[in-house]
């Protein structure tokens, strides 16, 4: 197979969503106000790389912003981890699956996060 499956590093995407945001010169309320929050908490766990906008919101995000998503998301470096023998998955035709379900996107400090908002 040779390849590694792709894993966000949430605390540089976190990062890259501030640096983003004050390029274009937008404050937290304007963010707030474009998705019509009540309160601008989920705004402030992306940028600290706590969790990361839903799909629907990583989108409206990145028009926001005016770039694609692929320039939001900051990619983890490759690191190899042995699954626990409960966490793993398998069939008696294939063999192991590779990684646990349901995914995970894991911080630089390689902490499970779920997506917010």
């Amino acid at each position: 197979m040779g390849k590694t499956f792709p894993v966000i590093d949430l605390t540089a995407t976190g990062k890259n969503i501030l640096r983003l945001r004050k390029a274009r010169g937008l404050s937290v309320a304007d963010v707030q106000r474009f998705f019509g929050f009540e309160a601008p908490q989920a705004i402030y766990k992306w940028q600290k790389g706590q969790c990361l906008p839903s799909v629907d919101n990583l989108f409206a995000l990145g028009c926001l912003l005016e770039v694609p998503l692929d320039e939001l998301l900051v990619r983890a470096e490759p690191r190899l981890r042995s699954l626990p023998q409960e966490e793993s998955c398998g069939s008696p035709f294939f063999g192991p699956f590779p990684y646990s379900l349901p995914f995970r996107f894991s911080s630089s400090s390689g902490d499970s996060v779920r997506s917010c908002l």
